[in-house]
């Protein structure tokens, strides 16, 4: 495998070598850190102990963190953030507030630093954001107002994530998942996200696009037709047939956080037993 996701998807040739995504950060905080458990709270050290372990739980293709949440996190022990993002009325300016913050970008780098370390290029490591328009509504509720979102507001927004993820330029991230919200944005006001990503050889794959909107990706994860992720959660985890990939798919599963452990790891080797 490879440092780079790009490097690992799945192509026609069926030679990649990404075959099984897995995610399961809910599942695994419950498990090892209790209910209510939050791995960003106590630094670098603290993550890369709980990273480590969640993988021992259950390997992946690919090693993914989230960092919505950890500006969760960081929001939810610092609320006075919270406050200074509702301090100007300017639709975008939560998101820019929180995104600008010294804080969650040393600490992010840190975990990128320790987690690329601990990988050793072993596989992709990937960063999960919430896409921009989505991360712009939930940075405006946390601030406590309405969500105001549009294309503008959004292009606005992928600035300012491009801006963010200078952050980890010099670590081994190999590529970006975008989690669209329940209304997925205009994928076009990306542009500067996307732009930035390509600089850095980093690859954007997209979960929950709206049809019609895939392709800027590298690779969309769903359950529609012509996507490169194979959404099978549901499947999976009722216990059903799971669908088979094509040569240029890779399957994806989100393990449900309450489902019991003995289940979930019957339900992995299903998935990872599967043939190639």
């Amino acid at each position: 495998m490879s440092k780079y996701l790009a490097d690992d998807l799945p192509d026609a040739t069926g030679t990649k070598a990404l075959r099984v995504w897995l995610e399961a950060s809910g599942y695994a905080r419950r498990l090892l850190l209790g209910e209510g458990g939050d791995p960003w709270a106590e630094g670098a050290a603290k993550y890369l102990s709980f990273f480590t372990q969640a993988r021992g739980l259950l390997r992946s293709d690919v090693a993914v963190v989230d960092v919505g949440e950890l500006f969760r996190s960081w929001i939810s022990h610092h609320p006075d953030l919270a406050a200074e993002m509702g301090s100007k009325k300017r639709a975008t300016f939560p998101l820019r507030r929180m995104l600008e913050e010294a804080g969650p970008r040393a600490l992010l780098d840190e975990v990128a630093e320790a987690v690329g370390a601990h990988l050793q290029g072993q596989c992709p490591l990937v960063l999960s954001l919430p896409a921009p328009g989505a991360w712009l509504a939930e940075a405006q509720t946390l601030a406590g107002r309405a969500p105001e979102v549009d294309a503008d507001t959004t292009e606005d927004a992928a600035m300012y994530v491009a801006d963010f993820i200078r952050c980890v330029a010099q670590r081994s991230v190999g590529g970006l998942l975008l989690e669209e919200g329940e209304q997925p944005g205009a994928v076009a006001s990306y542009a500067p996200l996307f732009n930035a990503a390509k600089h850095y050889r980093w690859a954007v794959v997209g979960r929950g696009v709206a049809p019609g909107q895939e392709a800027p990706f590298d690779a969309v994860i769903g359950t529609g037709e012509g996507v490169q992720g194979l959404d099978v959660s549901a499947a999976l985890f009722n216990g059903e047939d799971i669908p088979q990939a094509g040569p240029a798919q890779f399957l994806y599963a989100s393990v449900p956080v309450h489902h019991p452990p003995e289940a979930v790891l019957d339900a992995v080797v299903r998935l990872q037993g599967l043939p190639a």
